[in-house]
């Protein structure tokens, strides 16, 4: 089988030795959820969409699991190959096409965050939404239908992608979608496989959407002295101005702690809560008659004045923090959840999150993306032995408030056992039978997003 694969890739393109594969077999999910790597895995590194066609032909043939692999940046174990068989690293497929007439780029699997961003500012257009880590590539983003702060403006990933080329688990190579905005040509496949977490096809190409440049940009912090009217001013916001690239919802002692960390300030001391918004407009007059409108909001359920950050340095130094909570908090994280709610039911939401805290007296974090009603909330690994319990007593407030367990996360590996239980059983059939449909031999990152 090796000499197979060396035969398609190239020898220098598969590595058989476990110490050299390391940065392979995880992600970025805490420790103690993640997954374990199985022993026996050979890395597949193709450079081509045909290379990728004549692996999967050939796993297919001998039933061999096959796990797609982007940066590994996800938080869900979706990218840890678990059982004996090919690590397939699109890694090196990295090229990107800017169509400045249509305002679309055309990048490959491998292309990073960073790298698309960057490309598209250079043709004179943009890339704004932001899902996740800048080394993230987009194969991965497209598969997992990556979120990120910025989706109150500019929606999810699924909502920037208008065509992929995909390669299924039999190694038929398909392109789905066009370049155009309006496409209503039989079942969707492509939305399909958006977020499918490589369970059905590995997509090796994206077309995707690109934006007029935002000129002029505005952070602004609205500190509280309450959670409960930093929440639910953020409706009225959305209501009263135009939307904010971002709304983010953060608290005085995780700012600050991932601030000392990073040896950077947090600008203000008042207040207990805040709100991280983020102003983008296409010239300064726009950006400062928005960014007014939202202070006048703010500033009937808030005593303290909205701080303007307006020097670039400034804005960045705001987002740097906010972006590495995560990072602080991650050696002491058992799990970190991802739960969505309808925005207006933010307050109510976490206010029964502090009640869970207080019964198991236990210390939940909770940040995250309020203006779309994304909570990230942190279980301690001082939880272990209640963590299953709060787990699902705070799903099951998700769902009781309208909303779902995961909104941009997934549900990779750690959370496919607890789909049967928030997932209809009907809903679960079909889903087997659209998994068995593309990949009748399950081979395509088996364990993941559902159990078969």
């Amino acid at each position: 089988m090796i000499r197979e694969l060396e035969k398609i890739v190239g020898e220098a393109n598969v590595v058989t030795r476990k110490e050299q594969m390391l940065n392979y077999l995880t992600d970025e999910s805490p420790a103690a959820i993640r997954p374990k790597p199985a022993e026996d895995l050979t890395l597949v590194k193709p450079t081509n969409t045909q290379q990728v066609s004549n692996v999967m032909q050939l796993a297919n043939n001998h039933r061999i699991a096959v796990y797609p692999r982007g940066a590994g940046t996800g938080l869900v174990g979706g990218a840890v190959p678990t059982t004996n068989g090919i690590i397939l690293s699109l890694e090196q497929m990295d090229k990107i096409e800017i169509d400045n007439d249509n305002m679309m780029a055309i990048a490959e699997a491998g292309v990073t965050l960073e790298k698309l961003a960057n490309m598209a500012n250079a043709s004179g257009l943009s890339f704004p939404p932001h899902p996740g880590d800048e080394n993230a590539q987009v194969g991965g983003l497209v598969a997992t239908n990556a979120g990120g702060s910025r989706a109150v403006r500019h929606g999810v990933m699924r909502n920037q992608v208008r065509a992929i080329e995909v390669v299924l688990p039999t190694g038929q190579i398909m392109n789905l979608g066009a370049k155009v905005h309006k496409n209503n040509v039989g079942y969707d496949l492509m939305q399909l496989l958006i977020g499918s977490e490589g369970t059905l096809g590995v997509i090796t190409k994206a077309t995707l959407r690109l934006y007029p440049k935002s000129e002029a940009t505005l952070t602004l912090i609205v500190p509280f002295d309450n959670r409960r009217d930093a929440l639910l001013v953020v409706p009225k916001i959305l209501q009263n101005a135009s939307t904010p690239l971002a709304v983010e919802y953060v608290d005085k002692e995780l700012v600050e702690r991932t601030a000392k960390h990073l040896g950077a300030k947090w600008p203000i001391t008042n207040g207990k809560y805040y709100l991280i918004i983020i102003m983008a407009e296409a010239d300064s007059d726009r950006v400062l008659s928005e960014s007014l409108k939202v202070a006048a909001v703010c500033s009937k359920h808030t005593t303290y004045e909205t701080f303007v950050a307006e020097p670039k340095r400034d804005q960045d130094n705001i987002l740097r923090i906010r972006s590495n909570i995560y990072v602080i908090l991650k050696n002491e994280t058992l799990d970190i959840l991802d739960i969505t709610v309808p925005p207006a039911a933010l307050e109510k939401v976490i206010e029964s999150v502090e009640k869970i805290s207080i019964a198991h007296n236990a210390y939940l974090p909770v940040y995250g993306h309020a203006a779309d009603g994304n909570l990230h909330i942190h279980i301690m690994q001082d939880q272990a032995d209640t963590a299953d319990s709060i787990r699902d007593e705070i799903y099951r407030i998700a769902v009781r408030a309208g909303g779902v367990i995961t909104g941009e996360h997934g549900i990779g590996k750690t959370r496919a056992a607890k789909l049967p239980s928030f997932v209809s059983s009907e809903e679960l059939e079909l889903m087997r039978k659209i998994k068995a449909a593309f990949d009748p031999n399950n081979i395509l990152n088996p364990g993941t997003k559902l159990q078969v």
